[in-house]
This record gives C-alpha cells, structure tokens and sequence, in this order.
C-alpha cells in the first residue's frame, strides 16, 4: 500500500507540547490520601492486642463494640448527620431538585468515622484512631467496667488489652515534651491538682532511638512538684506508649489494675470465674441447709422408731404387770381362803374342846 507523500508525521514538538512522554524518575505517583493512612503526630486513638493471627476478626468485633458504645455515650453522631442531608430538597417528584440533591451529595465532603482503623505490619497489634467527641480514657473506662459487671461485650472473642492514647506525637525532637504537657497539665497542673501519687509505665516496640529510662525521666520531670511517686497505691497513672517514630500517652485511674489493665479477655474470663464460684456458694449453701435438714429431721425419725418398736416393749411389760397382778391376786385369794379354812378348823377344834370340857 503507498503512502500518501502529502502526509508527514508530526515532530517532536507538535506532540501535545513535546512534554507527553515522561522520563524515568521525573514524578512519583502516590496513592490518594496516603500520607493519612498512617499514625500522625496530632492523633488520638485506642491501642489493641488481639491474639495471632486474629486481626481482621477482631477489627470487625472492635469496629462494632465501639460504635455501639459510641451511639450510647455521644449519640449517632453520622446518622444524624446522614438525615439532614437527606432531608434537604423538594418532593421526589421533582427532577430538577433530584439533580440538585446528588449533586450537593457529590461536592459535600464525607464525614470522617469515630473509629477508623489503621493497618499494621506487625502481628497481634490493632490501631483505630478517633476522632471528636470520642475520648479515649474515658470510653474505654465505660467499657472495661461494664465488662467486669457482667455485661459481655458482643463478641470479642480474640481482643486483649486495650490503650487508650489522649494524644501523639514523634520520638524525636520535641514530640514527648509536647505531649507530655498537653496530657498531664488537665491532671497535675494547677492550686487544686497537688498531693497526687503517681506511677509510671512504658511500653516500647520497634524503636531504639529512646529507652524506658529516658522516658521515664522526661516524663517525671514534667509531672511538676508537689506529686510523689507510688508505684502500687498511685491516684493517677501516666501510660507512654511508643511504636516506631511516634509516642502516645494518657492518664488513667487509680483502678487501673483492678480492671485487669483494660484487658478484656481477662475481666470477662474473672467475671466468669466469679459467677462459678457464687454457684458453687451457693450450691454448697443448699447442700449444707439440706444436711442440716436431714440431722433435723432424723432424731424424730429414729424417735418415732424408738417409740414404735418401745410399744411391742411396753406391751409386754404392761401384759406381764397384769400377769404378776392377777397371780399375786389369786395368791391372795387362795391365800385367804386358806385362812378362812384354818379359821373355820380352828373353831370346829375350839368347839370339840369346849364340847369335851363340858362333858
């Protein structure tokens, strides 16, 4: 086929601008919203153990129990949100506000979730960040002691521990000093926050750049004075928790400990133990009521017994008291009629002597 000699190929710069090929290395393309995917300085979030290779179930079972608390403690913040939305514009019938409605849908930023989980390299480890008006201490409190009442939370079958984290920042530079401050000034800052004891606890994975130590002494330092250190009977206690570049940090209460350490799998395993245990009680109870019942009850029993096989007894001994009557009566008897007898031959005597005096 023969080429039309009119025709000639476009040079290099008729080609969109001569800038449609790239070379290598010139620009890097990112994923959209990637650089958030991560843990920021800046966030807050709740820390989770779950057990291997158990992640993916237990986000589910997290994601749920937190949304549930959430919906209890601050309300259905989205639904509420998604309603407004919904309810704005004319009757469906219109086609022109139909039109208006999606596109408002479309250009409306999406609001952010409470809970949105952040993926980890690292096995048994789960990290959701929150958001307004969560706060982290306190929703894991409610948790954690509904948890130890009784109250069994939906599923969870493989969570651990869970940390709550009031703020975050980097290890390096500044970021402990500026989180250390903006966590412990609402607790040891301040004419009425004096006298408090406290006790410190690090908790470090995969990073080198800082020691416990370190941490420890920074964070003592900036408690402020007027506290001492008590690391059993504490009022207040400060948790640092450190993973890779950042650091995040929240102060609990005293009954720290006495809820197993936010670790829920052990509070529902001691919620179980002690409802055996009041069984136990209370069957051992029972028991113990019924053998007191039977010890009652048999002394009558063996009495009644005793009475039974007494009466053949008595019986007898009545039979053979009035045996012993009735002879000694007949002995009597005869007894009498023997002396009658005598008496009567003693007289017919007296009369033959008398007869024989006269004669």
């Amino acid at each position: 086929m023969a080429t039309d000699p009119r025709k000639r190929k476009a040079g290099p710069d008729q080609r969109d601008g001569g800038n449609r090929k790239k070379s290598k290395g010139r620009q890097k393309w990112t994923v959209p919203g990637g650089e958030n995917r991560g843990i920021q300085a800046g966030d807050t979030g709740i820390w989770v153990t779950c057990a291997m290779n158990k992640e993916a179930p237990s986000v589910s079972d997290l994601r749920n129990l937190f949304e549930k608390y959430a919906s209890q403690l601050y309300g259905d913040t989205q639904t509420a949100e998604a309603a407004e939305g919904e309810d704005s514009g004319a009757s469906d019938g219109d086609i022109e506000n139909e039109i208006r409605k999606e596109v408002e849908g479309i250009r409306k930023p999406k609001v952010a979730p409470l809970f949105k989980n952040v993926k980890l390299p690292g096995q048994c480890l789960i990290f959701f960040k929150t958001r307004s008006p969560v706060e982290p201490v306190s929703f894991l409190h409610k948790i954690c002691q509904d948890t130890a009442d009784g109250v069994e939370p939906q599923r969870c079958r493989f969570v651990k521990r869970l940390t709550p984290l009031s703020a975050i920042g980097k290890v390096a530079g500044s970021g402990l000093k500026d989180i250390a401050t903006e966590v412990l000034a609402p607790h040891f800052h301040g004419p009425e926050k004096t006298g408090k004891k406290f006790a410190i606890r690090v908790n470090i994975r995969n990073n080198k750049q800082i020691s416990r130590d370190e941490i420890i002494q920074q964070v003592a330092s900036l408690v402020g004075k007027g506290h001492k250190v008590d690391l059993s009977g504490y009022d207040l206690l400060i948790l640092v928790e450190v993973y890779q570049s950042v650091v995040g940090m929240s102060v609990v209460g005293s009954d720290y400990d006495k809820l197993k350490k936010y670790n829920i799998a052990e509070l529902r395993d001691n919620t179980i133990s002690n409802d055996q245990k009041e069984l136990a009680a209370d069957n051992t109870i029972s028991n113990d009521q019924k053998e007191v019942t039977d010890d009652n009850t048999k002394p009558k029993d063996q009495e009644e017994v005793a009475e039974d096989n007494t009466n053949p007894q008595d019986q007898e001994d009545v039979a053979e008291d009035n045996a012993t009557s009735n002879n000694q009566k007949e002995a009597e008897d005869n007894a009498t009629s023997n002396d009658q007898k005598e008496a009567a031959d003693d007289n017919a005597i007296s009369e033959d002597q008398k007869q024989v005096t006269e004669v």
